[in-house]
């Protein structure tokens, strides 16, 4: 009851004094919050606060600082040279490789190349670059370069010696630098194989390591140094087949004996049969129409042929050849040297029997216990190989 009497005692006098009350108090709390009144910078002193004071200058950010690379000049070998801008040193050995001493004059980073064309001399020899290269020098600094390169000639002096840089071009040869850019895989001795015939058109008999049927032809130049396996010459009929080169205007072509050596080594078979149109189905046929009807000095290639390629055929045929007695030496020595090609053990004990029925004292029988004996070695070596490969075979991943 008493509070209800002081309510309605107070709520009178606050309606007639809120007009003229309410402004003060306003007015005395905006002073308070300026810090140059009285009692603001009290207020102020007692949360803690500062006067306000202007933001300090800022200063500008300076531009980062970027590294510029020095120039690369690019030049050409010949070029460079010329100019002086360069010194070299060229050593070859005449026929696939030549290396390269650069010294970099100048005092500016130099990119040189070596064109594909590049011809370099010493003395009578003469070699041409076949790949491009590139080598980077830094200023007054030196590198070294290595060029594979062909000889121009088979009478080229296949050793170590000096060279300098030549003007001299062989044009011949521009078409085979520019299939050779495109086949990596295209060999060393296969260009070299494929330069000399476009250059010197030269007779298998010159270039291949196999012992040619009508003996080696005499030529001006010992060849020695550019003779190549079987693959390699095949390589080179292709590459010059793909160039447009006419297969007659080729004398390796002319041999037959490169046919039948490229189809029986097995490293150049497949390659073989397609650069002679042969596939798995007319294989059989062209082994059979050449021990037929080939020619007699290579007739008897095609037995070594069907003893690396049909084992079956060749374990039940050749014992036959090499007993008749009316058939050629020549086919009965060559069939018994053709059951060791089969690489079977079945073919082992049919060797030492032909050895003794023909008998140790006679050219057969000899060569029949010289076949088994080969033979068996190629068999021991095979069952080392497996065994090895056994030995050292996939681990396991988990398991046991």
């Amino acid at each position: 009851m008493k509070i209800k009497a002081v309510c309605a005692i107070v709520a009178p006098v606050l309606a007639v004094g809120a007009p003229f009350l309410v402004p003060k108090l306003i007015h005395l709390r905006t002073a308070m919050v300026q810090p140059s009144h009285p009692m603001g910078a009290m207020a102020a002193f007692a949360v803690g606060s500062a006067p306000a004071t202007p933001p300090a200058p800022v200063e500008p950010l300076a531009a980062p600082v970027v590294a510029v690379a020095p120039a690369v000049e690019t030049l050409e070998l010949q070029a460079a040279l010329e100019q002086g801008r360069v010194r070299a040193e060229f050593r070859g050995n005449g026929r696939e490789t030549l290396r390269a001493r650069l010294i970099n004059n100048s005092g500016a980073l130099l990119k040189v190349n070596a064109e594909a064309g590049q011809m370099f001399e010493s003395g009578a020899n003469a070699v041409v670059v076949v790949r491009p290269s590139t080598v980077d020098l830094a200023p007054h600094q030196s590198a070294e370069m290595l060029l594979q390169t062909v000889s121009t000639r088979s009478g080229n002096k296949v050793a170590e010696q000096i060279y300098k840089t030549s003007y001299g071009r062989v044009p011949k040869v521009d078409g085979l630098l520019a299939y050779a850019k495109e086949h990596s895989e295209f060999s060393p001795g296969a260009l070299q194989t494929a330069v000399l015939a476009l250059q010197e058109n030269l007779p298998l008999s010159a270039v291949c390591k196999f012992t040619p049927r009508a003996g080696e032809m005499k030529s001006r130049f010992n060849t020695d140094a550019f003779r190549v396996d079987v693959a390699d010459l095949v390589a080179a009929l292709a590459a010059l087949r793909g160039l447009g080169v006419p297969d007659s205007a080729v004398a390796m072509t002319v041999d037959q004996q490169l046919k039948l050596e490229a189809m029986i080594e097995p490293l150049s078979r497949a390659a073989a049969m397609r650069y002679y149109d042969l596939t798995p189905e007319t294989e059989w046929a062209f082994w059979k129409s050449e021990l037929l009807d080939g020619e007699p000095t290579t007739r008897h290639y095609a037995l070594h042929g069907i003893a690396r390629f049909y084992p079956e055929v060749a374990i039940e045929m050749l014992p036959k050849w090499a007993r008749e007695t009316k058939t050629n030496p020549v086919f009965r020595l060559s069939a018994l040297q053709a059951l060791a090609d089969t690489q079977r053990p079945e073919a082992l004990p049919i060797l030492r029997q032909l050895a003794d029925e023909l008998g140790l004292d006679t050219e057969l029988g000899r060569t029949a216990a010289g076949a088994a004996e080969s033979l068996d070695q190629q068999l021991a070596s095979l069952a080392t190989k497996q065994a090895s490969v056994g030995f050292r075979g996939p681990a396991k991943t988990g398991g046991f």
